[in-house]
């Protein structure tokens, strides 16, 4: 069994606001009774893509001073620059292709795949992440695997996300029809928690925590400032069931 917290869309970008919610969910998660196996964060991590703000999220994650009490897996959002990106969360040397990881765990593996394109909000798996993916679950030899990126392939019922989906879809159905190890996806991006289905799996969009998604019929105004920063935890069972749980940080 694989237990993942999933945070998203933590938009630092130098502010007490910004900074205030990411350390509020992170001390929630830092502090629970009970281990999980890693923390996926699924981009939208900086709000400019400076690297002051990749700085103040290596902090707050734990991932300079080894701080964190789980693993950290991370993948980039629209609103993330690669290279500053890689630089100074990272620690790696600075470039501009796609940021794809993989982590593997005793009874499952995480794919955190580049969804970004740079100079635009939507987003899109380019051919050499599909031919990362498709080379990764190679080398995996049958272990389930959780697809992690940041654009959700599906419509959400919302224009603001809806007007910046993952690009071609049906490349991703594709590939999952031939994949049957793919246990599910998880994204971000909306600033609502949702789940749906995609090609098949369950897709599930974690909820923001800079702000949440106000849908149409919950009032005006897209973005409601007020509510809590929100969380979520992903269990992979042994039967390969995909359950999730959403929380908020008070």
């Amino acid at each position: 069994m694989l237990v993942l917290a999933h945070i998203s869309d933590l938009h630092l970008d130098g502010t007490e606001r910004a900074t205030e919610r990411a350390e509020r969910v992170r001390d929630r998660l830092w502090e629970l009774p009970g281990p999980v196996d890693a923390l996926l964060v699924t981009g939208d991590i900086a709000d400019h893509g400076a690297e002051a703000e990749y700085e103040e999220a290596a902090r707050i994650l734990g991932l300079r001073d080894r701080g964190a009490p789980f693993p950290v897996l991370t993948c980039p959002g629209n609103h993330d620059s690669r290279a500053p990106y890689r630089k100074a969360l990272l620690g790696e040397p600075a470039g501009d292709g796609p940021v794809n990881s993989v982590r593997v765990f005793d009874d499952a593996a995480v794919l955190m795949c580049d969804s970004s394109v740079p100079g635009s909000d939507e987003g899109e798996l380019d051919e050499e992440t599909y031919a990362w993916i498709g080379e990764t679950l190679d080398g995996l030899d049958g272990l389930p695997a959780l697809l992690a990126f940041h654009h959700p392939p599906v419509a959400l019922h919302h224009p603001l996300p809806d007007a910046y989906q993952l690009r071609r879809p049906s490349a991703l159905a594709a590939l999952l029809g031939r994949r049957s190890e793919v246990a599910g996806i998880i994204t971000g991006h909306a600033h609502t928690p949702a789940a749906t289905a995609f090609g098949g799996r369950p897709l599930v969009v974690g909820p923001g925590v800079t702000w949440t998604l106000r849908l149409p019929w919950e009032g005006e105004g897209a973005a409601d400032r007020e509510a809590p920063p929100g969380f979520a935890f992903h269990v992979l069972d042994d039967e390969g069931r995909l359950t999730s749980h959403f929380r908020v940080a008070v």
